[in-house]
């Protein structure tokens, strides 16, 4: 059985200069191994990456590949200050959305990618959720477009909380392999 390493590395300045800092697990507070974070390459695996520390603020995905000048790439106004990776799920796919908060009205299994959930399901508006099965992102715009939420296995009450008061998800997408 082959087991894959999953790993980051953070500069403390744009296009990989200054001291760096390597991560293979979620790192609540990149402010304790270097004083800034302005740009970063991913070795392998997928990250989840914050503005704010202990995984709050916008977030941003980050897959394989070199991010020299994140801020003007992603639209951060400021420095990467926390990350989570992204194990790898192998099998199904399962999510049930909520029309209310603390899972209340209309109720809907989600197993593929949605594109725009008040057109496919005649949805007014999604407040809550109950991951079963993946790891999922969901979208402030439809056709995965705009801030975007991380969610892995797990019940959320109430999304707005989780982003801002008048954040409404209109687009949900499964975390593949392939993503």
């Amino acid at each position: 059985m082959c087991l894959l390493l999953l790993q980051i590395i953070f500069y403390e300045d744009k296009n990989f200069q200054g001291r760096s800092y390597e991560c293979n697990t979620d790192c609540s507070e990149i402010g304790s191994h270097l004083s800034r974070c302005n740009s970063c390459r991913v070795e392998s695996g997928l990250f989840i990456v914050y503005d704010r520390p202990n995984f709050t603020g916008q977030q941003y995905l980050l897959r394989r590949g070199e991010y020299p000048e994140y801020q003007r790439m992603m639209g951060f106004n400021d420095c990467i200050r926390s990350c989570r990776m992204i194990p790898v799920h192998r099998g199904p796919f399962r999510m049930r959305i909520y029309e209310r908060e603390n899972f209340g009205g209309q109720m809907h299994e989600v197993q593929d990618d949605c594109d725009n959930i008040q057109d496919r399901y005649r949805m007014t508006d999604m407040q809550s959720c109950n991951v079963l099965e993946g790891h999922w992102l969901m979208y402030e715009q439809p056709n995965y477009k705009g801030k975007m939420l991380y969610l892995r296995p797990g019940e959320y009450r109430n999304l707005r909380e989780m982003g801002n008061e008048d954040t409404k998800f209109c687009s949900i997408r499964r975390i593949t392999d392939n993503y």
